[in-house]
């Protein structure tokens, strides 16, 4: 670990302080409002007996995710979206990247046809929001796939939820590889990167950048291993808000 204090007094590889609400919204199958720092993005899952149309009759399910920022979420009002009559390509990207990192641990035959819909709808930005509303949509989906169970969509039988998943962001600033970037890093980040890690610590997505000089093999395997260790403690703080045990030993030993 490096001796390195950031400018929020956080060491190299510590995450900012990480809560997750449960059940923050009283109407959706499943919801979570989660904290990263001062980060707060609020998920919810909606559960559909039902699928689209180019999947009935297939036996399988669907899970996507739609993302958005709202007006007042940063230092300066922005337009919503809808006002402006187009979804921005930022928007379309961070919306599919979360579908896909959710649908990376659900078995789609065992959801049967239902369909769930993640809404990560963001309060309040401060470097992360991505990378948040994975790791709080994760909660949202176990509670929207227990509601259809306990009421009988999905098979009894069943276990649609295969692994958990969460993400967090990495980059390297002034030479030195940091975890869970604010905004205040990030946008002085020499190499910039998101990454999405189930709980067995398979990784579903890297995404990354060099903002400024390019990075090496040795620097992406320590913004790697920054990540996986993230994630292995954000999988930590998801069970806890499920109610779970935490089973670090399944995760080393897929790791290892």
């Amino acid at each position: 670990m490096s001796e390195t204090i950031r400018a929020d007094g956080r060491t190299t590889d510590q995450l900012r302080p990480i809560t997750i609400e449960r059940g923050w919204s009283e109407q959706a199958e499943g919801s979570a409002l989660i904290s990263f720092g001062r980060t707060r993005v609020l998920c919810t899952a909606s559960f559909t007996n039902g699928v689209p149309r180019w999947l009935t009759g297939k036996g399988k399910g669907w899970v996507t995710a739609e993302y958005s920022m709202l007006p007042r979420s940063t230092n300066e009002r922005t337009d919503r979206e809808s006002v402006k009559g187009r979804i921005g390509g930022r928007t379309h990207e961070i919306s599919r990247l979360i579908g896909r990192s959710l649908r990376a641990v659900v078995d789609m035959k065992a959801l049967g046809e239902n369909t769930i819909v993640l809404d990560c709808d963001v309060l309040q930005a401060d470097g992360g929001t991505r990378t948040a509303a994975i790791t709080g949509a994760y909660v949202a989906l176990a509670d929207a796939l227990a509601w259809g169970k306990e009421r009988k969509f999905i098979g009894q039988r069943a276990t649609p939820l295969i692994d958990s998943v969460s993400a967090v962001s990495v980059g390297i600033i002034d030479g030195e590889p940091m975890l869970d970037l604010a905004y205040v890093e990030d946008v002085r980040a020499e190499t910039d990167m998101n990454v999405v890690v189930t709980g067995r610590g398979l990784f579903v997505e890297v995404q990354g950048t060099a903002e400024g000089a390019p990075f090496d093999r040795r620097e992406l395997g320590s913004l790697l291993d920054l990540a996986e260790n993230g994630c292995r403690e954000l999988a930590s703080f998801q069970s806890l808000a499920l109610g779970e045990v935490a089973s670090e030993s399944e995760y080393d030993a897929a790791a290892s």
